[in-house]
């Protein structure tokens, strides 16, 4: 294999690295219940659009009055003698664009933040696709601002190079995280604001406590040697079962809780180093289920994780979750 093919391979894994790490604050954000006061401008945006396409329906159905009657009734209205595909069907499924240059998944995220409508249910329901397109589409502005070393990152390269090293050892510093942030696609953060993930009139502040976590995700995960449970891993993620999407292992039993493990007899040596193989958003998704402790008391086999705990508490929370990030898919490059 030549030299390009691997620097292609390598941009191409580091770009669904970036894609995955992008893409947990993102549908963690979006995941959260429309009751958390956070989201009370999403809401506000999401009456707004409802009143524009009130606005429009009836400045259509105006129009309509007046055009050509067929067969005694108005053509494309639902009506006997009609077909229903005019434009009276269709309005009800169309969005409102929420900036222009901003493509069609952001508008359709922002309408699934904070649960969706009301008959998808807690989590956003059939928005998975929408959601997917739209971390989609941010990563395909973003990933390419990157520095070219920073997008053929490797273990390997970052082990072997002392100037890597003194540039991206995580945490990144707020100099280093600023420098990256300045070629950024001013699209980019439109797109971010407009889905209410940056505060609309966003700041250079703004922009680091977003993005300093993904970047530190990302540096990690492309420069982490090959884990010792690779033999263990699985092609699809242990959770929600999703194949196309890159995984990371999880301690069953958190490392840092092995000492107390151990002292108080809650589990056996041979088993401390359990692990399972998770999506980036499944992985984030569980340890918000319990701190590491409960983790390692109540969730330390993937079938107490999926059957919400020892006793059983976070089952629906589990299944919700499986459902609708189930549906958060990638289209291919």
């Amino acid at each position: 294999m030549d030299q390009d093919t691997q620097d292609r391979d390598v941009v191409g894994q580091n770009y669904s690295a970036f894609r995955d790490c992008l893409g947990d604050p993102v549908i963690r954000a979006l995941a959260v219940p429309p009751s958390d006061s956070s989201f009370s401008g999403i809401e506000t945006s999401r009456k707004k659009r409802r009143e524009m396409r009130k606005d429009k329906k009836k400045k259509k159905k105006k129009e309509n009055n007046k055009s050509e009657v067929i067969g005694g009734k108005k053509e494309g209205s639902k009506g006997e003698g009609g077909n229903g595909h005019g434009d009276g069907d269709g309005d009800e499924e169309e969005d409102i664009m929420v900036d222009t240059g901003v493509a069609e998944p952001l508008s359709r995220a922002s309408e699934t933040r904070g649960g969706g409508d009301e008959e998808h249910g807690e989590m956003g329901g059939g928005g998975g696709d929408e959601l997917g397109d739209f971390i989609e589409y941010l990563t395909s502005l973003i990933f390419p601002s990157l520095p070219p070393a920073l997008r053929t990152l490797t273990h390997s390269t970052f082990q072997t190079s002392q100037k890597l090293q003194a540039t991206y050892t995580t945490p990144l510093p707020p100099s280093t995280i600023t420098a990256l942030l300045t070629p950024f696609p001013p699209t980019a953060i439109d797109a971010l604001e407009s889905a209410s993930l940056l505060p609309h009139s966003s700041d250079a502040t703004d922009h680091v406590n977003f993005f300093a976590p993904v970047l530190n995700s990302y540096v990690g995960a492309v420069t982490a040697p090959p884990p010792l449970w690779s033999t263990t891993r699985t092609a699809e993620c242990e959770l929600c079962a999703r194949e196309w999407i890159p995984l990371t292992y999880h301690h069953l039993i958190p490392r840092s809780t092995h000492e107390k493990v151990l002292k108080r007899r809650w589990h056996r040596e041979d088993v401390l180093d359990s692990v399972a193989w998770l999506c980036r958003a499944c992985h984030s998704f569980v340890h918000r289920l319990a701190s590491n402790e409960g983790l390692a008391r109540g969730f330390y086999t993937m079938d107490l994780v999926r059957e919400g705990g020892v006793e059983g508490e976070k089952r629906e929370q589990v299944e919700g979750w499986v459902k609708w990030v189930g549906g958060v898919r990638w289209k291919s490059r």
